[in-house]
C-alpha cells in the first residue's frame, strides 16, 4: 500500500512539473500568399511542437514609429479607372482602401505632369507669371482628384498624401525644357509660392496634402521624361531660404518637407548636406528614397547612416516599381520567377551591372520592405496603383508593372501577386505602430514585427527558399508553431491580449 501511494505521489509530482514547464499557447491569425497559389489564405497553427526555425518577438525593444504603406495616384492610374465599368472601378478602390482590402495609409501623387501622365502639363503654363495669377489645377480635376476623393470616401482611417514635382514649368528653367535643366535663381521664390498655391488648390477640393518632396529624382536625367536637377547644396539652400520660409509665412508650416527623393547609393552625401546643422535642417521633416539602384541590395548601411544623421526625422521610401517590363497578364507564376529585369540590366555602367541581376518581382518587394523596416524606414510607397496590359499609359513609353493590371476595353481586372504582397504589410501594420525586436534562430527567413496602437502585434515573415518550414513564434512565455510554404510571405497577427497569459499565471501558482 505504501509503495502504491509512493508511486501515485511521484506521478502527481511529474504531472505538476509538466504543467509548470508547458508553455501556454499563443493565439494567432495567420495569412499566407505563396507561389503554390495561396493568395492571402488563412493558415492554421501546426499540431506538432517540432520546428525548424524559432522567432522570438521582443516587444520591449522599440524602434521607429510607422507612418504608413501604400501606392501612388498618377494620372495614368486615374485615367484607367475612369475607363472601367463602375463595378470594377469600385472593386479596385475598395481593394486598396477598404477595410477588407489593403487599407493603404500613405500615398503619393505628382505635381504637374510626370512620365505616367498622358501629356506634359503645368499648373502655371504662362511664361512670366511670377505671381502665379493664372495658377490652376484644372488638369487634375478629370482623373486624379476624383480618384483621390473616392479613395477618401472608402478609407475608414484616412490616408496621408505626399506630393512630388518632376519639374517646374519650362519657363522657370535654364534650358526652357520639360527635361533636365535647373531652376533659375530668379524664380526660387515663385517656385516656392507654386507649392503653396498647390496646397491651397487641393485644400479647396477637400484634399489635404500631408507632405511634399522638393523634387522627384534631383539627379535627374537628360533625355527622358520630366526632370529638374539639384545638387544637395542647391536643394538645401532652396528649402532653407525659400520653400520653408514661404510655407511657414503662409500658414503651411505643418506640411512635411522631405528632401532628396532618389536612390539610396547617394544617400549619405545628401543627408550630410541637408542635416549639416540646425539651420540647414530646420525645414526638412525627413528624407525620401527610391529603390532603383539595385534589384536586390537594400543598402542597409546607407539607411542606418541616414537615421543616425537625423534620428528624429522621417525616412520614407517614396517610390518603387518593377520597371522596364511589360506586365504579365493573368500569369501569377511569373511574379515568383527570376525572369524580370530592370533599367540596369541594359543601361547600368559595367561597374554597377552586378547590382541588377534578374529577379522575382514578389521577392524584390518582400525583401525590400522588410529590409527597409529593419533599417529605420518608417513609410513605404509603391508607384502606380493601376496600369494597363502594356504597362502604361505613359507618354514616354516607359513601361512598368503595377500591382493591379486592367484591360479597359474588356473591363477586366487582374490583381497580381504584388498586390497581395503589399497587403501583408499595409493591412496589418498601421500608422502609429512601433517596430519591435525580433530574434530569429537563423537567417533562412526574413522577418519584421510591429506593435500597433491598439496593442496588436503584426509579424511579417518571408520564406524565399523553395522548402517549407515549421516556424515557432514566441512572445514572453507564449508560443505557437506555424507552417510556412516555400516561396511564401506570411503575416502573423497576435491580438492585444496575448492568449495564454491566464493559463500561464495558473501554471505558476501550481
Amino acid at each position: 500500500m505504501k509503495r502504491r501511494l509512493h508511486c501515485l505521489g511521484l506521478i502527481a509530482i511529474l504531472m505538476m512539473t509538466s504543467c509548470v514547464q508547458e508553455k501556454p499557447q499563443l493565439e494567432v491569425e495567420v495569412y499566407e500568399t505563396a507561389s503554390n497559389g495561396n493568395t492571402f489564405e488563412k493558415v492554421n497553427p501546426s499540431a506538432s511542437d517540432e520546428y525548424d526555425t524559432q522567432i522570438i518577438i521582443v516587444p520591449e525593444e522599440k524602434f521607429q514609429t510607422i507612418t504608413g504603406f501604400g501606392g501612388s495616384f498618377t494620372e495614368a492610374s486615374a485615367h484607367l479607372l475612369n475607363q472601367l465599368g463602375a463595378a470594377n472601378r469600385q472593386r479596385v478602390l475598395e481593394a486598396y482602401f477598404g477595410e477588407e482590402g489593403a487599407r493603404y495609409s500613405l500615398t503619393r501623387t505628382h505635381i504637374n505632369s510626370c512620365d505616367f501622365a498622358l501629356s506634359n502639363y503645368s499648373y502655371a503654363p504662362i511664361e512670366g507669371d511670377v505671381n502665379l495669377e493664372h495658377f490652376s489645377i484644372e488638369e487634375d480635376k478629370e482623373d486624379i482628384i476624383p480618384m483621390i476623393k473616392e479613395a477618401m470616401a472608402i478609407s475608414k482611417d484616412g490616408f496621408k498624401i505626399i506630393s512630388s514635382p518632376w519639374t517646374a514649368p519650362p519657363w522657370m528653367k535654364d534650358n526652357k525644357d520639360w527635361v533636365g535643366g535647373k531652376l533659375l535663381p530668379e524664380y526660387y521664390d515663385t517656385w516656392a509660392l507654386f507649392f503653396s498655391k498647390y496646397i491651397d488648390a487641393y485644400k479647396a477640393e477637400g484634399i489635404d496634402i500631408w507632405g511634399l518632396t522638393v523634387e522627384n529624382e534631383p539627379l535627374g536625367n537628360g533625355n527622358n521624361w520630366e526632370s529638374m536637377h539639384y545638387t544637395p547644396e542647391e536643394m538645401t539652400q532652396f528649402v532653407q531660404n525659400h520653400l520653408g520660409p514661404t510655407l511657414e509665412n503662409l500658414g503651411k508650416g505643418n506640411v512635411k518637407i522631405l528632401g532628396y527623393d532618389q536612390n539610396r547609393e547617394h544617400l549619405n552625401e545628401w543627408v550630410d548636406t541637408m542635416f549639416e546643422n540646425e539651420e540647414t535642417s530646420k525645414y526638412f521633416s525627413g528624407t525620401a528614397i527610391h529603390w532603383y539602384a539595385s534589384t536586390y541590395e537594400v543598402f542597409p548601411e546607407a539607411l542606418q547612416y541616414a537615421h543616425q544623421k537625423a534620428p528624429d526625422k522621417h525616412l520614407i521610401q517614396s517610390e518603387a516599381c518593377v520597371d522596364a517590363e511589360i506586365p504579365q497578364w493573368q500569369n501569377d507564376s511569373w511574379y515568383w520567377q527570376k525572369e524580370a529585369t530592370d533599367w540596369g540590366w541594359d543601361w547600368a555602367p559595367e561597374s554597377e551591372k552586378h547590382l541588377h541581376p534578374k529577379y522575382a518581382p514578389v521577392n524584390r518587394y518582400a525583401r525590400d520592405i522588410i529590409g527597409c523596416l529593419n533599417n529605420w524606414v518608417d513609410g513605404w510607397v509603391d508607384w502606380n496603383m493601376v496600369l494597363d496590359k502594356q504597362g502604361g499609359p505613359n507618354w514616354f513609353k516607359n513601361w512598368c508593372v503595377a500591382p493591379v493590371i486592367v484591360d479597359p476595353e474588356k473591363d477586366e481586372v487582374y490583381f497580381t501577386p504584388l498586390y497581395h504582397a503589399l497587403k501583408h504589410f499595409s493591412k496589418f501594420i498601421r500608422p502609429g505602430a512601433v517596430r519591435i525586436g525580433v530574434k530569429p534562430s537563423d537567417d533562412s527567413l526574413m522577418v519584421t514585427a510591429a506593435k500597433n496602437p491598439d496593442g496588436s502585434i503584426a509579424i511579417v515573415v518571408f520564406n524565399e527558399g523553395s522548402t517549407s518550414k515549421q516556424v515557432n513564434f514566441q512572445i514572453a512565455e507564449n508560443t505557437t508553431t506555424v507552417p510556412i510554404n516555400g516561396q511564401a510571405i506570411q503575416t502573423v497577427m497576435v491580438e492585444p491580449d496575448i492568449q495564454g497569459t491566464k493559463n500561464n499565471q495558473q501554471n505558476k501558482q501550481l
